[in-house]
């Protein structure tokens, strides 16, 4: 299945059979997804497994919907630390920037604070600017990604058990079309 290269049998295309579509729907995707990216990952699988019998095919389909959630879970666990990187630049620069401030500024601090934090994701020349000033103060690029893994723990943990959870159902799957190619 992983060879150095790969064969003419290996670059075939195996295409679902027609008596079997009915079992592989369109996928639900998720905002951003593309149904391309998911057809290309599904005839990947179905390539390298090359289910003969209407079992392999079966087992080749959930194969392929589980390799597609692996990949949502690993890109949705990607935006979810820029989201936490994001609010981790934010409390290092609330930690500088509202410190001493006089309460009745406290809320238009707050409100700057979040604006900076934001330029600093979407804004390269922000960015660099802010790093600079953080750095400044002690906050190194470690301690923000300390302070993303702090907030994010519980999320993250949620994260690491659905791909637990789908990397092994897919060993399973795979384990089981071994068994019925045999």
């Amino acid at each position: 299945m992983n060879g150095l290269f790969q064969t003419a049998r290996a670059l075939a295309i195996t295409a679902l059979p027609v008596e079997f579509e009915s079992l592989a729907p369109p996928p639900l995707l998720l905002p951003g997804e593309q149904l391309e990216h998911y057809q290309a990952l599904r005839q990947a699988v179905f390539t390298d497994l090359a289910p003969r019998s209407a079992i392999e095919w079966l087992l080749a389909i959930d194969v392929a919907e589980r390799s597609w959630d692996i990949q949502r879970y690993r890109m949705l666990r990607h935006k979810l630390l820029e989201s936490y990187r994001q609010k981790a630049v934010e409390a290092a620069l609330r930690r500088i920037d509202i410190i001493g401030i006089d309460p009745n500024f406290e809320d238009q601090a707050e409100y700057y604070t979040q604006q900076n934090a934001l330029s600093w994701r979407i804004d390269p020349v922000a960015a660099t600017e802010i790093d600079a000033r953080l750095a400044a103060y002690g906050f190194d690029q470690d301690a923000i990604t300390t302070e993303v893994y702090v907030q994010a723990r519980e999320v993250l943990a949620l994260f690491e058990g659905l791909l637990n959870a789908a990397q092994t159902k897919r060993m399973l799957l795979l384990r089981e079309i071994r068994i019925s190619a045999s």
